[in-house]
C-alpha cells in the first residue's frame, strides 16, 4: 500500500528527484521551455507515483497538487519565469492562493549520442503567503507605516495600473487598511496570464521567511 503524499515529503522527494540525472534523446535540439517543462513536470510525477498516493491536479484544479495547494513550475535558468492564470489583482497584494515548487534547469545536448540533458541547479518552495509580487508589497507596506490612508492606497494601485475597477479599488484599499498584505517574493508582470519572475526567489531563497531551497 502506497503512503500519503504530504507537504513535507513533497519537498523531500522534489530534493531527491532534482539531485538526479535527467536526459533523453526526445530532448537533444529542443529549446521550447514548455516542452522541457512538461517532460520534468511528467517525470517528477512518475517520481512519486511509485511511492505515493496523490490527487492531480486538473484543469478545473488549475494546479498541480491541489490537495497540497502547491503548484510546480519548471524554467530555465538563463530566464526564470513563467505564467500562471490570472484570477483578480488581489493575487498581486496576498499571493497566488497557492504555493509554488520551482525547478530551475540548465541544459545541454550532447552531439555524440544524441541526448538532451538537464541538470537541476534549484529546486524552490515559495508558501502561498509568499507568493504575491514584491515591489506591490513592500509599497504598501511603505504606505501603511507612514500612517497611509485609503486614499494614499488608491493611488498608489492606479500607480501601479493594477487591473481593477473603481469599486475593486476601493474595497482593496479598506482590506489593505485592516489586513495589510505580507511581503512577496516574486515579480509579477500584469497581463492576460501573470507571468511570474523568480531571480528574487533564487537569491533570497533560505533567508527570507517562506522562501526555502531545497537544492
Amino acid at each position: 500500500m502506497k503512503s500519503k503524499l504530504t507537504l513535507e515529503i513533497l519537498k523531500t522527494e522534489a530534493q531527491v528527484f532534482a539531485g538526479k540525472a535527467h536526459g533523453a534523446p526526445s530532448l537533444y535540439g529542443v529549446t521550447d521551455g514548455k516542452a522541457i517543462g512538461t517532460y520534468v513536470e511528467h517525470q517528477f510525477r512518475s517520481h512519486l507515483r511509485e511511492k505515493y498516493d496523490f490527487q492531480e491536479g486538473s484543469s478545473a484544479s488549475g494546479i498541480d497538487f491541489p490537495e497540497l495547494e502547491v503548484d510546480m513550475k519548471v524554467t530555465s535558468i538563463r530566464q526564470p519565469q513563467s505564467s500562471c492564470p490570472f484570477k483578480s489583482a488581489r493575487q498581486k497584494i496576498y499571493g497566488l492562493g497557492y504555493s509554488l515548487l520551482v525547478f530551475l534547469y540548465e541544459k545541454t545536448d550532447e552531439p555524440q549520442t544524441p541526448m538532451g540533458n538537464l541538470n537541476i541547479l534549484h529546486t524552490l518552495f515559495v508558501s502561498k503567503e509568499r507568493t504575491a509580487d514584491f515591489q506591490t508589497t513592500t509599497g504598501l507596506r511603505q504606505i501603511l507605516e507612514n500612517k497611509g490612508n485609503q486614499d494614499d492606497i488608491l493611488a498608489f494601485i492606479e500607480e501601479r495600473r493594477l487591473p481593477v475597477d473603481e469599486i475593486e479599488a476601493s474595497a482593496l484599499a479598506r482590506e489593505i487598511l485592516t489586513t495589510p498584505p505580507e511581503i512577496g517574493y516574486l515579480t509579477i508582470s500584469n497581463a492576460l496570464q501573470w507571468r511570474l519572475q523568480y531571480s528574487r526567489v533564487i537569491e533570497r531563497a533560505g533567508s527570507a521567511a517562506g522562501v526555502e531551497r531545497l537544492k
